[in-house]
């Protein structure tokens, strides 16, 4: 099994200036081959299967179909994820792997409450989401890169989603393990114009509002004019760490919690 340590060497030997100027203006086909050819059976991808997650799906695996597509089932998706994941799953012959945290939604419940109802303000819920988000979602994906000895891996960020993507370059080392974007640059057009050439589905829940599709307690739909990430973490907050490099204090934190 890849230590950490190791994937991190890896990532060194990546001139991440040079790759993303290599890349820049690249169809994301082309974005997705390079990745397949630089790290083989290596490669890995992760999917929340969110509203337009059919486009990253079908992209990988026209090029590369054995890729193992990482989904993070935190227990508290929507009924509609679960049957989206599903159909595609059938639809494009993943090679799905379900990764769960070691703490069962009701243990958690049990001894912590409902971390995304608790606080008396905006930092203290922003501060508990941030909790639930590193119990649920950020220890398993860690856990999965590990146990699949991922070398490298492809996510469906684009620019056009939050402060922080809107910096990214379409190669970045996140937690010493290169991480990959091939539609970076895509619009909300782009999306729409790819699904509909391929005959692809959006989430189910997409037309009813929900432009972003995350844990139904903290998932809602969003108003005409809306940025698309607005109806996420009651506003508090954009990201939920799944792309985010794990600060000092969150290691700390896992540390101590056993998990």
């Amino acid at each position: 099994m890849i230590a950490l340590s190791e994937n991190r060497s890896m990532a060194q030997s990546l001139d991440i200036d040079a790759v993303h100027a290599s890349l820049e203006g690249k169809p994301a086909a082309q974005i997705v081959q390079w990745a397949a050819d630089r790290f083989g059976d290596q490669l890995v991808m992760t999917s929340s299967f969110g509203a337009q997650a059919a486009v990253m799906l079908h992209l990988v695996t026209r090029v590369a179909p054995r890729t193992p597509v990482i989904f993070i089932d935190t227990g508290y998706h929507f009924a509609e994820t679960y049957a989206f994941c599903d159909a595609l799953t059938q639809r494009l012959e993943l090679n799905l792997k379900i990764y769960q945290s070691a703490m069962s939604p009701a243990w958690m419940e049990s001894r912590m409450g409902k971390l995304w109802e608790l606080g008396d303000s905006d930092d203290e819920r922003a501060a508990n989401l941030t909790k639930y988000d590193q119990i649920r979602k950020v220890e398993p994906q860690r856990r999965a890169l590990r146990e699949l000895e991922a070398a490298a891996c492809m996510a469906g960020n684009r620019r056009q989603q939050t402060d922080h993507r809107a910096a990214l370059r379409h190669v970045e080392v996140v937690d010493g393990l290169p991480q990959v974007y091939p539609i970076l640059t895509w619009s909300q057009k782009d999306v729409h114009g790819y699904l509909k050439e391929h005959g692809l589905p959006y989430h189910p829940l997409y037309e009813k509002g929900y432009q972003s599709i995350g844990d139904s307690h903290s998932t809602n739909p969003i108003g005409e004019g809306q940025h698309e990430r607005a109806g996420r973490f009651m506003g508090l907050k954009q990201e939920c760490g799944l792309h985010l490099p794990t600060t000092v204090e969150e290691e700390k934190s896992r540390e101590g919690s056993g998990l």
